[in-house]
C-alpha cells in the first residue's frame, strides 16, 4: 500500500510544479548563502591558523562549501524538471534518473544536518586549540628571525588591537615569557644580565607587554613597562589602573567570537535543511503523480501521488534484499575471476 496517497487533478499537478519551480529557486539561493557561509568562516579560520593547535573545526566550512554548491545544482535540475511536466516527452527523459537523483539529493541534504551537529560538537576542540596555539604564539612572539615563525609578532599583534585583547587569558601571560628577541638586547648592561643569569632558564623576564595590549581608552599615555612597580610612574596604582591595558584575554575573545559565527550558522543551516526536504518531498509527489500521465492526450486525467510506492517497512525489506542481490553478484564475480585466475596458473604451470 502507498504511503501518504493524494489525488492530483491537472489543475492540482500544475499548482505543484509552478509552486516547486518556485521553492527549488529559492532554495537555489540558500544553497548559494550556505557556501558563502563556509567561504566566510573557512577564511576566518584561515586568517588565525598561526594560533590554532589543530584544524579539526576546518570539517564544518568544508562541509557546507561542497554542500552549498551540491545544494544549488539539485536545485537547478529541480526547477528543470518542473519546466518539463507539461511536456510528458520530455518528462520521461528523466525516468531512469530519479532514483539516482533522489539518492545523492538525500545524502547532500542529510550533511545538512551533519555539518550543524559538527559545528556543536566540535566547538570544545576549537576552545582547547585557540588555548593551545595561543599559548605557542605568545611563547614563539619574539622568533621574527626563525623560519615559519618571521610573522608570528606580526599575527599577536593584529590579533589583540582588532579584538582588544591581551595575552592567552590576560596581559601576566606576559609576564611568563621571554617576549623581545635577544638580538634587541643589550647584554653589556649588567641590570640585563644579572636579570637573564637569576632565571633558571636563562630567558630575559619583565612586567612588561607589547604595544598592542595598551588600551587606546585609557585617559593617561599607555605604561607597558613597569606595569607592577606603583613606585616606578607618577600617580599610578597597579591595582587601579583598569584602562591602561586590555583587560580582556585573547582565547576568551576568539573563544566569543568563533562560537558566535558556528552558533548562527546552525539555525541557518537548518532551516536550508527543511527547505531542502521540503522541495524534495513535492518533488516526489509530482514524478509519482506524473508517472500515470501515459502521453499529452490525456494530461488532465486524475492521478495518484505518494512518497513510497509500499509501505515504510516493506520498502526497507525490499531495499536490504536488493543489497543483499548486488553484493552476492560481486562476490560471485569476484570468485569467478579468482577461479579463472588459478585455472590459468594451473595450466601455466602444467605447461
Amino acid at each position: 500500500m502507498a504511503l501518504l496517497k493524494i489525488k492530483f487533478s491537472f489543475q492540482r499537478r500544475v499548482r505543484l510544479a509552478q509552486g516547486l519551480w518556485l521553492l527549488s529557486w529559492a532554495v537555489m539561493f540558500s544553497g548559494l548563502l550556505v557556501f558563502s557561509m563556509g567561504v566566510f568562516l573557512k577564511t576566518e579560520l584561515l586568517r588565525r591558523s598561526e594560533v590554532m593547535h589543530t584544524t579539526d573545526i576546518h570539517v564544518v566550512p568544508n562541509l557546507l562549501i561542497v554542500v552549498g554548491l551540491a545544494s544549488m545544482g539539485i536545485n537547478l535540475c529541480a526547477g528543470r524538471i518542473c519546466q518539463d511536466t507539461m511536456d510528458v516527452a520530455r518528462f520521461a527523459r528523466w525516468k531512469n534518473h530519479f532514483i539516482p537523483f533522489f539518492t545523492v539529493s538525500l545524502l547532500v541534504t542529510s550533511m545538512l544536518l551533519v555539518a550543524m551537529v559538527l559545528s556543536y560538537a566540535l566547538q570544545p576542540n576549537l576552545e582547547e586549540s585557540l588555548k593551545i596555539g595561543l599559548k605557542n604564539g605568545i611563547r614563539f612572539y619574539k622568533d621574527t628571525d626563525t623560519p615559519g615563525r618571521c610573522f608570528q609578532k606580526q599575527t599577536i599583534d593584529r590579533l589583540q588591537l582588532e579584538f582588544k585583547c591581551c595575552g592567552n587569558n590576560n596581559f601576566r601571560d606576559w609576564f611568563e615569557v621571554q617576549w623581545i628577541n635577544s638580538r634587541y638586547l643589550d647584554f653589556s648592561n649588567p641590570e640585563i644580565r644579572d636579570r637573564v643569569r637569576s632565571n633558571v632558564d636563562g630567558r630575559y623576564l619583565m612586567d612588561a607587554v607589547p604595544f598592542s595590549c595598551c588600551n587606546p581608552g585609557s585617559p593617561r599615555p599607555c605604561i607597558q613597562e613597569n606595569i607592577r612597580d606603583n613606585s616606578a610612574h607618577i600617580n599610578y596604582d597597579y591595582q587601579s589602573e583598569t584602562l591602561n591595558l586590555f583587560s580582556q584575554g585573547c582565547h576568551q575573545a576568539l573563544v566569543s567570537y568563533y562560537m558566535g559565527l558556528l552558533n548562527n550558522s546552525g539555525p541557518a543551516v537548518l532551516s536550508v535543511f527543511m527547505a531542502q526536504m521540503s522541495v524534495l518531498l513535492s518533488l516526489r509527489y509530482l514524478q509519482t503523480a506524473m508517472s500515470g500521465v501515459k502521453d499529452q492526450e490525456n494530461m488532465e486525467v486524475e492521478t495518484i501521488g505518494y512518497l513510497l510506492e509500499k509501505g515504510v517497512k516493506e520498502t526497507f525489506e525490499e531495499m536490504k534484499e536488493n543489497l543483499k542481490k548486488i553484493l552476492s553478484l560481486n562476490g560471485g564475480q569476484v570468485a569467478d575471476e579468482a577461479a579463472e585466475a588459478t585455472e590459468g596458473d594451473a595450466k601455466a604451470s602444467a605447461s
